[in-house]
């Protein structure tokens, strides 16, 4: 459910932390997902769209109304008979959350139905070494988000999770015990719903930075596209015929795992010159490490080495911080014009914290990618800067939780009266 029309597959594809999806979507929630594109509508319109009796949409309108998510509006210009009641979608009835579960942050989004971004928060935390306080997090930046949005946490009514590991959408409680060992292979995120009494649901970080890119950001206009994240770790995120594409068990596009130097560094995969050993967050600072003596007048000597200081330093023009971006950059082309070359999307769009170098970064990649690919594929595939920055991840979140929710039968039954905890109840934490 999106701006455009095109399903996101984030109702059959949507990993969610309580029962599984129905493949159909029954007529009640067609008229609501009708409706949130469309905003203002009559009875007849809305009859005539979906070849309906008047009859039919009377009854459903009985039983919309009464959820919230509807209500009518006035009278519109009449055709020659009597003037039409017209019904308005109310964007403003609930709102979702995105969380954003990176390699050292943890980020919320909170979003009302139509999209708008209503408040955002992050906090740096050191995800991978500690599973049980990054999940305590979760809830204190949830809460955090909620509190400041009038009425949030009874207007609640998803939560979508982005995890920096792939995700099985069979089973969306595990997770790989290569990429985040410490975590155990489980998530243990299904303690979000018995807190907040709202369904969960959870994908992969770049899965989800490619969908809130295809709604809202640098994605707009086509249908298939490939979001590159490149922070700490690196992953991809596939669009395909305007659906989140994860291949049979959720690990399409683990990018960072692309050997693209078999003599290089040794990665955790078991391969060598993996992507993620030669431009990943952990990679460029060792490399800061080794390089910084011989740099003397780098803006980077006296600090500890750290991707979001290299970055800066390359912005303002630090030599040794732009070699090692060129250097990035050239990998970073290679893989892409592999994926032009196998998949020949209509953009390529790169996120992650990397993206703040923009043309300066896309520059150098574009020079690797036309060096490398064939000539039709590079004249058709942009290669563009993620729109949405580092909220991207968490706004794809909240994103799918949206499309998930609206997926469900039966949802909007449950929304009057409201039967979520009360602010009171949701201060014990798990």
């Amino acid at each position: 459910m999106n701006a455009r029309g095109v399903r996101s597959n984030g109702a059959e594809g949507a990993g969610r932390l309580t029962t599984q999806h129905r493949d159909r979507h029954p007529l009640p929630e067609t008229v609501l997902r009708l409706m949130w594109r469309e905003k203002v509508m009559s009875r007849a319109e809305i009859a005539r769209r979906l070849g309906l009796s008047r009859s039919t949409v009377s009854e459903l309108m009985k039983q919309l109304l009464r959820s919230g998510l509807i209500k009518e509006v006035g009278s519109g210009a009449s055709s020659g008979g009597r003037r039409p009641i017209l019904i308005e979608f109310q964007h403003d009835a609930r709102v979702i959350v995105g969380v954003d579960i990176g390699a050292t942050h943890v980020r919320a989004t909170v979003i009302d139905l139509l999209g708008r971004q209503l408040v955002t928060e992050e906090r740096p935390h050191p995800v991978r070494r500690d599973p049980e306080g990054t999940r305590s997090l979760v809830f204190d930046i949830t809460e955090s988000c909620l509190n400041k949005v009038e009425g949030g946490l009874d207007r609640l009514l998803s939560i979508g999770v982005a995890l920096p590991s792939p995700v099985d959408p069979e089973h969306p409680e595990w997770l790989s015990e290569i990429v985040i060992p410490a975590w155990q292979g489980r998530t243990e995120l299904d303690r979000l719903k018995e807190h907040f009494g709202v369904p969960v649901y959870v994908d992969n970080d770049a899965n989800l930075g490619a969908l809130a890119e295809l709604l809202w950001g640098a994605g707009r206009g086509v249908d298939d596209l490939c979001y590159l994240k490149v922070s700490y770790g690196v992953g991809a995120g596939f669009i395909l015929h305007g659906e989140i594409y994860r291949g049979a068990g959720g690990v399409a596009g683990e990018m960072g795992h692309m050997s693209v130097d078999p003599q290089g560094p040794q990665c955790i995969c078991g391969l060598k010159g993996c992507l993620v050993t030669l431009v990943g967050g952990a990679a460029l600072e060792q490399k800061l490490r080794e390089l910084l003596p011989d740099h003397p007048r780098s803006q980077l000597v006296g600090s500890e080495p750290d991707i979001d200081k290299l970055q800066q330093a390359a912005i303002d023009g630090d030599p040794l911080a732009t070699k090692l971006i060129q250097e990035s950059a050239k990998h970073l082309g290679r893989a892409i014009a592999s994926w032009i070359n196998m998949l020949n999307p209509g953009r390529i769009i790169m996120g992650g914290s990397m993206a703040r170098l923009g043309d300066s970064l896309l520059g150098f990649v574009r020079q690797e990618v036309d060096r490398c690919n064939l000539v039709n594929g590079v004249y058709r595939t942009e290669i563009r800067i993620a729109e949405l920055g580092d909220l991207a991840e968490s706004v794809g979140a909240a994103a799918l939780a949206l499309e998930a929710v609206f997926s469900e039968p039966g949802f909007y039954q449950n929304m009057e009266p409201n039967e979520k905890p009360s602010s009171a109840d949701v201060q014990e934490k798990p």
